[in-house]
């Protein structure tokens, strides 16, 4: 029997790399850096030997998918932002049979998923930013998993959450994290205007909607938030479509889930789009509906 042991909504921004470096943004999103080492910390003292990501930045057109090879190494460029992050070098290890049981636990429950443990899938940048922060001595196993899910439904992808948490506490052997990595509101900034935007939200209106967002998490009103989460992604575009967001709540029992978010990072705007760190306190699963 295995343990979800932390569960956590984290921000992948590209230009938590960008700060690393010489130049103009040097240290300017050493918060966000800090609340990845934080996130990761927690899951070492938790004895997390695996991370499953759900990557908004995977996109896939028909059932879920995922990527567990028994190890990933490469240099990576983002082809979406190439002068923000370019040859990043990257080495963690995989875990094929958690990847596999969650499949297996997925398509016991009728939502329709492929794992691939022999695949030359490389990571995309919601997996590998948070990694390089939290996991850059490879103590942790990571699995990805797609959940830019153009063609979905966030209900199902909410029961897909659930099958990934059934998988571990009944087929799998050992502690597990998941994140859903992916941005709250996500509009960019219009082409031209990105450096008006870098430490900024693209319309009050976006930025409203995601403080009130934020205040529901806080108070644990899951049941307002699911409900307003389809309209929430549509009108705030979401990213992603917010599927992330949707696998990670139906991890933790969807609207009858009742707990606060601990804020580890506060909110923060970034190229137009607005960004959190955020732990969700795991509670037993609730029964099926």
């Amino acid at each position: 029997m295995g343990t979800l042991a932390l569960a956590a909504k984290i921000t992948h921004v590209p230009s938590m790399y960008l700060s690393e470096l010489e130049g103009p943004h040097k240290g300017s999103r050493q918060a966000a850096i800090d609340g990845h080492i934080e996130i990761g910390k927690r899951c070492r003292e938790l004895g997390v030997d695996t991370i499953v990501v759900f990557d908004v930045h995977w996109l896939v057109n028909s059932e879920y998918h995922i990527n567990c090879a028994a190890q990933f190494s490469g240099t990576y460029t983002s082809n979406e932002l190439p002068h923000f992050i370019h040859n990043m070098p990257y080495a963690y290890p995989g875990n094929p049979a958690l990847g596999e049981a969650i499949a297996a636990s997925a398509n016991a429950a009728g939502v329709k998923s492929r794992a691939h443990s022999k695949t030359t899938l490389g990571l995309e940048y919601g997996t590998l930013v948070p990694m390089r922060y939290m996991n850059a001595d490879q103590h942790f196993k990571v699995v990805c998993i797609s959940a830019w899910c153009d063609w979905h439904d966030l209900q199902e992808s909410g029961r897909f959450g659930r099958a990934v948490r059934q998988a571990i506490e009944q087929h799998y052997d050992g502690t597990v994290a998941i994140f859903a990595s992916g941005s709250l509101s996500h509009h960019f900034a219009d082409n031209g205007r990105a450096p008006e935007f870098m430490f900024k939200v693209y319309d009050p209106f976006l930025e409203q909607v995601d403080h009130r967002v934020i205040e529901l998490w806080k108070a644990g009103d899951w049941k307002t938030f699911c409900a307003m989460l389809p309209m929430y992604s549509e009108k705030c575009w979401g990213e992603g479509d917010m599927h992330d967001t949707a696998m990670l709540l139906g991890a933790l029992g969807w609207d009858r889930y009742d707990q606060p978010v601990e804020i580890i990072t506060p909110y923060f705007g970034s190229s137009g789009t607005g960004q959190i760190n955020a732990i969700f306190p795991v509670t037993p699963l609730p029964a099926a509906a």
